[in-house]
């Protein structure tokens, strides 16, 4: 197994307020790192990188994404489903890209027509989301 590095987002015990700032590259940084462990199978680290970056970047996607990746490549579709069904965020494509991963997981937990309805909704739209979902279906690109 990969030793990954280990990251805290708690703030220091000695400080009752301390804020925790992270810049855009060092959650990119922490979501690849989130995304090695998924893939590695070691779904522990994934899920505290992740459920950590949920709390630091709350209504974005990709911490739920992430975690959801690291389930359905541990077997266990049917939670990612439960989790990008409750995922919060107001930004369209926000919700566009965890309903697509969705699909992807409602597939793997073997209920076809719901992802086939949902992946069917998000194959007109434009951007990643729109992609991922014609990608998931068998349908042709736009401009290929």
């Amino acid at each position: 197994m990969v030793d990954f590095p280990s990251f805290s987002a708690a703030p220091p015990p000695d400080s009752d307020q301390a804020a925790v700032l992270l810049l855009p590259d060092d959650a990119k940084l922490l979501t690849e790192i989130g995304f090695l462990a998924a893939a590695s199978g070691d779904v522990s680290r994934a899920e505290r990188i992740f459920n950590g970056l949920a709390r630091l970047r709350p209504g974005r996607a990709y911490p739920s994404v992430g975690l959801a990746v690291a389930w359905m490549n541990a077997g266990r579709a049917a939670d990612a489903v439960v989790l990008l069904e409750k995922a919060q965020t107001s930004d369209p494509e926000e919700r566009a890209t965890l309903d697509a991963w969705r699909g992807f997981a409602l597939q793997l937990a073997g209920r076809i027509s719901e992802s086939r309805r949902v992946l069917d909704t998000l194959a007109a739209k434009d951007g990643d989301a729109g992609v991922l979902a014609r990608g998931l279906l068998g349908l042709a690109q736009e401009g290929k």
